[in-house]
């Protein structure tokens, strides 16, 4: 699995669809995003990233960049999100942060 996470609009979904050779409006069939949303809900994370670690690829909104929400549901959920990113980087074969559309390889290699 190729794990690709950024912050908002960086353009993580373009990069993916590049990794994957495949046209964005394709992506859907190989990868999943807005993952920090399912962790909100999630009772397990563990089982949620082995769940999500079948896909290709698994692309995550970086949280805890901005201001601590006041609010604590708000709060837990951006923990989660980040608990999340964690265990997927953990699972991935290959960890790809992007910054302004440019993908910087973490861990591993970028398929050919």
């Amino acid at each position: 699995m190729i794990f690709i996470f950024g912050s908002l609009y960086s353009g993580k979904r373009a990069v993916a669809a590049s990794i994957l050779h495949c046209k964005v409006e394709e992506l859907s069939n190989f990868a999943v995003w807005d993952v920090q949303e399912l962790a909100a809900q999630a009772d397990n994370l563990e089982a949620l990233a082995d769940e999500l670690s079948h896909y290709k690829a698994v692309i995550a909104t970086e949280t805890g960049g901005g201001v601590i929400p006041v609010d604590a549901s708000e709060r837990a959920a951006r923990e989660a999100a980040g608990r999340l990113n964690c265990l997927l980087a953990e699972r991935a074969e290959t960890v790809v942060r992007v910054f302004c559309g440019i993908p910087l390889v973490i861990r591993g290699d970028l398929p050919c």
